[in-house]
């Protein structure tokens, strides 16, 4: 392995397996540090593609999002770190298939219980393809001032305690992430900090070593004295007692080798790691830290003295010149997330959306403040949620009945009106539920079922005006205007609508006044003595009388009657119910598996 710097302020990173809170904090580091360009250029999530919003600095950008390790190595040539947050079942594929790619050099494996056969092939493979691997088990590493690995060295706050957004003279190579963090605080305590921070991991078999960790370091020129934290269990830290005996290190090295207190206990026991247990006499911390300290490495009696004995080496080598220490900077202000700011109370922000109707923000969604489970436990009904969800309040037993009834009435009528065939015709056209729905809802207006509005906004005006319906009817005509409600193109003065009768019977049975009715049912008498097709239809029977449930209920005021009317709340009961009939439809049409539909030559005028 040994050459030199792994990762430097160009350093871009592919991302395996989508995690919001490491990406953010990779790049809330970029923007600590100055860099110009994030360190993460593309995400991997298997079976996804688009983009992730993120922040770098103020900028929200969007970083690609790609399915394949392949296609995300082709559109970044460049990015030559994969950071495998992959789970310990598919860390070794993923990891193995991004070092097969040409433009990989490094792989950051984060997941731990990584089967130890598969480790050692993807040693195998990187050492024969000159690559590093990093970890299994690791929180990953940091170039100070320039690129960090996923969650190495926590929050910003802990970065910018470390000094970790510039470059000091330390190399730090640990196998625990969480001891890395502890020594990054301790290294910034007592010399200009780290220049680079490696955790190799806990398990057994680290795809790097500590040794090689070292070697590097004493390679790189920024580099001017090495700390080493080990621990008891394996044989690692014995390539470096070699290194150092062979001369092949020629900075100094403090080193510690954790685990002293296991010679307390009767037995083995296991010290969090999979690779922290000491398997005999050299694998213990003493041993260790005996040879390391015979092989000229800065080894303390304890981890107490272990800071004091780094201050020492660094202190000794800024006499002998050999260290000129960095120079503090300070670094900008890491913008706050709006959430974070929000709960702190430091700041307010408008919200972008009102709404009254409901909420879902408790234990269970709640209808105009009635709870979900109120509503079941009452035996509400479809009624009484439109009661909820339209009107804001919860109506008297006769009126949601009475919406109902609208409902039930309304829901089809037939496949020969115009919603109906438009429905039927795109369903077989083979479209989709939504889309054949869609087309048939479409053809509501003033000349299909869209009507109960107008409806019941002239008979409203014309009875609160006083107007006779002779001069309701031949005031709307001098306008222009048919009036809304009247008129069938099927039912005639002595063949009745059967809904419109069975709406009035209800009506006059439950309703404490049917006065808008009982007008419209007399501007109807004087239209049929003009045309017998001029007859009340189901839109102006539910227009009138849905003026009287809200006017007879005590419970609108005028100015909401008149507001419910002009929004459109009623067109919103056709809509609502014959929903139900173009759903039936499109379904009816799918089942019989009817073919594209053609409209028939001889159904045609064809004329110049």
């Amino acid at each position: 392995m040994a050459t030199g710097q792994l990762f430097s302020k160009t350093t871009q990173a592919l991302f395996y397996n989508y995690k919001q809170l490491p990406i953010q904090r990779m790049l809330d580091f970029d923007f600590l540090c100055g860099r110009e360009t994030p360190s993460v250029a593309g995400i991997i999530n298997p079976g996804s593609e688009g983009f992730q919003k993120l922040f770098f600095g103020q900028e929200e950008i969007a970083i690609p999002v790609h399915s394949t390790i392949e296609a995300a190595s082709a559109a970044h040539p460049t990015a030559d770190v994969f950071i495998n947050f992959a789970s310990f079942r598919s860390a070794a594929a993923s990891s193995m298939a991004a070092l097969k790619q040409p433009t990989i050099r490094v792989v950051a494996i984060i997941a731990e219980g990584v089967p130890e056969s598969d480790t050692k092939q993807l040693i195998g493979y990187a050492k024969a393809n000159n690559k590093v691997v990093i970890g299994p088990a690791t929180v990953g590493g940091i170039q100070a001032g320039a690129f960090k690995i996923g969650d190495t060295a926590g929050t910003i706050d802990n970065i910018i305690h470390c000094k970790l957004y510039r470059p000091g003279s330390v190399g730090f190579v640990s196998k625990s992430g969480g001891m890395s963090n502890e020594l990054y605080n301790s290294i910034a305590r007592v010399t200009d900090g780290i220049y680079e921070g490696i955790a190799i991991g806990g398990d057994v078999f680290p795809g790097s070593t500590l040794s090689d960790h070292v070697l590097r370091f004493n390679n790189i020129p920024q580099v001017k004295m090495i700390v080493v934290l080990g621990e008891l269990g394996g044989r690692d830290e014995y390539s470096l007692v070699e290194a150092l005996r062979q001369g092949k290190i020629n900075k100094p090295v403090v080193a510690w080798v954790s685990g002293t207190c296991a010679r307390l206990f009767k037995s083995e026991v296991q010290f969090g790691h999979a690779g922290a247990k000491s398997g005999g006499e050299m694998e213990s911390a003493q041993a260790k830290n005996q040879a390391l300290r015979e092989a000229g490495a800065v080894v303390p009696t304890s981890y107490e003295a272990f800071e004091g004995a780094i201050k020492e080496t660094f202190e000794k080598l800024v006499e002998e010149s050999k260290i000129t220490p960095v120079k503090e900077v300070k670094p900008p202000q890491i913008p706050e997330d709006l959430n974070i700011a929000i709960k702190s109370g430091k700041v307010r922000a408008p919200t972008h959306i009102i709404s009254t109707i409901s909420d879902d923000r408790g234990e269970e969604p709640a209808y105009a403040g009635v709870p979900m489970s109120s509503i079941v436990e009452q035996g509400l009904g479809v009624g009484d949620v439109i009661s909820l969800l339209w009107f804001k309040r919860s109506l008297p037993r006769y009126c949601t009945r009475f919406i109902e009834i609208c409902i039930m009435l309304c829901a089809d009528h037939g496949p020969c009106v115009s919603g109906a065939h438009n429905t039927i015709v795109t369903a077989r056209a083979g479209k989709d539920l939504v889309s054949s729905l869609v087309s048939g809802l479409l053809t509501i207006g003033p000349r299909f079922g869209g009507a109960i509005d107008d409806a019941a906004r002239y008979f409203k005006e014309a009875y609160d005006k006083g107007l006779t319906p002779y001069e309701f009817v031949e005031s709307m005509k001098k306008k222009g205007i048919r009036v809304p409600g009247i008129g069938h193109r099927i039912k005639r003065g002595d063949n009745r609508d059967k809904r419109v009768e069975l709406l009035q019977l209800f009506a006059r049975t439950n309703f404490p006044s049917v006065k808008y009715m009982e007008y419209a049912v007399e501007v109807e008498t004087y239209t049929l003595s003009k045309a017998n097709n001029l007859v009340l239809n189901v839109d102006g029977a539910i227009g009138s009388l849905f003026l009287d449930l809200l006017a007879g209920s005590g419970m609108f005021t005028k100015q909401e009657i008149d507001e419910i009317v002009g929004i459109g709340y009623l067109n919103g009961l056709f809509v609502l119910a014959r929903s139900i009939g173009l759903i039936g439809h499109t379904f009816d049409q799918k089942r019989l598996k009817q073919p594209l539909y053609r409209h028939p030559w001889e159904d045609v005028l064809y004329t110049k």
